[in-house]
């Protein structure tokens, strides 16, 4: 199974555990419709057509409304907690939720707790909870943009509003230091997704890989072009995929995406979203080979 997990900015959605779908402007939920933007919602999309086209069963989504007072998100944790050993999700990915650290603990104790541990993934403010206990390094992969990199390059910061400012105002061409430096630290993953105008793949505290190629600026002004990349990546380790394998496929799949949509300022995270199958069509055997 592949379980996401987070929050939705709503009222009226309770605690909702099922399969997803993706019908275009919108994901369903156990018939419960919720808008395609950017966040968890665009997550799931893009796991759902990755998963898809890879012959999978559709992704399982654990959401709950989140007004911003964290009450949705307690419910999350609280269920995570209680039910992981018996859910045993082949592959976790925590995204948008309430950053509190003892409850992150809690939720990494139930995930080792499962027949077999699953594959971990953190995104947003489950990867800032994970940074902030010092749990980092149980997490599979961070798939972290710039400022976040600075976040968990800086020992002392249990939230990125709080990075020194030396780091917050560091450029793209320090991201190999900021990714020692999260090593040192122990406040990275196994493996970070950095994404960018380069994209950098990092592992044990070096950069493994970059991808910077197809060239698509707009892509960095579009909301959405970084949940994308964590949904796409759980989905290709989901269907079997080596990790370092489907860093590589995703970020080359991203840009292509962005290019084949012929992306502008006012594109939707959709617009892109559903060019993926012809993306993966046309490119996904021939990177796999390289």
């Amino acid at each position: 199974m592949y379980l996401i997990c987070g929050t939705v900015p709503r009222k009226d959605l309770p605690l909702t555990l099922g399969e997803v779908k993706f019908l275009g402007p919108v994901i369903s939920l156990d018939g419960v419709e919720i808008p395609c933007t950017q966040g968890t919602a665009a997550l799931i999309s893009t796991a759902c057509v990755t998963a898809g086209y890879l012959r999978l069963a559709p992704p399982r989504a654990l959401l709950v409304g989140d007004d911003g007072t964290g009450k949705g998100s307690r419910f999350l944790y609280d269920y995570l907690i209680k039910n992981l050993p018996a859910l045993s999700p082949g592959v976790l990915l925590l995204h948008y939720m309430l950053p509190v650290m003892g409850l992150m603990k809690k939720v990494c104790e139930s995930a080792s707790k499962t027949k077999k541990r699953p594959f971990m993934i953190a995104d947003a403010a489950a990867m800032y909870a994970a940074k902030a206990a010092g749990l980092a390094p149980s997490f599979d992969i961070f798939t972290p943009d710039l400022s976040e990199m600075a976040f968990l390059a800086d020992p002392d910061a249990t939230h990125p509003a709080y990075v020194s400012r030396h780091l917050f105002e560091s450029d793209a061409s320090k991201i190999p230091d900021l990714v020692a430096a999260a090593y040192r630290h122990k406040n990275a993953a196994k493996m970070l997704l950095v994404k960018g105008s380069t994209d950098y793949i990092a592992a044990d505290g070096k950069i493994i890989g970059t991808i910077s190629e197809p060239k698509v600026p707009v892509l960095e002004a579009i909301g959405g072009t970084g949940d994308t990349i964590s949904g796409m990546a759980g989905a290709f380790i989901y269907g079997g995929f080596r990790p370092l394998d489907a860093a590589r496929v995703t970020f080359l799949a991203n840009r292509m995406a962005g290019k084949q949509a012929g992306a502008t300022p006012a594109t939707r995270i959709r617009e892109i979203i559903e060019v993926l199958p012809q993306v993966f069509e046309k490119h996904l055997e021939e990177w796999i080979k390289t």
